[in-house]
C-alpha cells in the first residue's frame, strides 16, 4: 500500500494508505499547501466534490479543513475500498447525505445524472488521469455541478487558462503537472 498525509485541519498529520492503480498519482503536500492557501485554511460550510478521488487526498484534506460536506466518487472498487477504510480509520464513515459521502460511479456518468434542480457544489476538484480526455467530456458538465461563484481546481498534463466557463485565477507547475485554480465569469479570485 502507498500512502500520503493529510497536512491540514482536524486530521493534520494522519496518513491514508491507497493501492496502486493506473494513472492513480495523490497531489503533492507542497501542491495540496499551495491550494488551501489559495482557498482559505477553513472551508466551513462548503460542499466540496472530488470527481476523481483516486488517493482521497484532495477530499479528505477538504473535510479535515472542516467542509459541511464532501463527495468523493472513484470509479475502481479497489480504489474506492481504501477510500471506505481511510474514512473509517479517521471516524468519519461514509453515509448518504453525511459529512464525507464516496460513490462508486464513472465521472461523466455521475456530472450527467445532475439536472437543473441538483444542488450544486462550492468547491470542484478535477484531477482526472491524464490523456484520457477527461476534461473535455467533462467540460460541458461543469455548470451542473458547481454554483455560479464555485471554485474548480484542475490538475492536467498541460496549462489551461480555462474550463467552460471557468477562467484560471492562479496556478503552478510541479514537476510535470500543472495545477489550476479557476472561477467563473466575473470573479477575480481576490479574497
Amino acid at each position: 500500500m502507498n500512502s500520503v498525509r493529510i497536512i491540514g485541519g482536524e486530521w493534520k498529520r494522519r496518513l491514508l494508505h491507497f493501492p496502486d492503480s493506473e494513472g492513480l498519482r495523490p497531489t503533492p503536500d507542497r501542491v495540496r499547501e499551495t491550494l488551501f492557501n489559495w482557498l482559505g485554511q477553513d472551508l466551513a460550510g462548503l460542499t466540496c466534490l472530488d470527481l476523481f478521488a483516486g488517493s482521497g487526498a484532495l477530499g479528505f484534506e477538504a473535510a479535515s479543513r472542516g467542509a459541511a460536506r464532501v463527495v468523493m466518487v472513484e470509479k475502481s472498487a479497489k480504489v474506492r475500498a481504501a477510500l471506505e477504510e481511510n474514512a473509517r480509520l479517521l471516524g468519519a464513515p461514509s453515509a448518504k447525505n453525511g459529512r464525507l459521502e464516496i460513490l462508486g460511479a464513472d465521472a461523466v456518468k455521475f456530472a450527467s445524472a445532475f439536472g437543473p434542480e441538483s444542488p450544486r457544489f462550492d468547491v470542484l476538484f478535477l484531477d482526472p488521469p491524464y490523456k484520457q480526455g477527461w476534461i473535455g467530456r467533462l467540460e460541458p458538465l461543469l455548470p451542473q455541478l458547481l454554483s455560479r461563484d464555485g471554485v474548480l481546481y484542475v490538475e492536467a498534463e498541460m496549462e489551461l487558462e480555462s474550463c467552460g466557463d471557468w477562467r484560471t485565477v492562479r496556478s503552478g507547475r510541479a514537476g510535470q503537472v500543472f495545477y489550476h485554480l479557476m472561477r467563473s465569469g466575473d470573479h477575480d479570485g481576490a479574497e
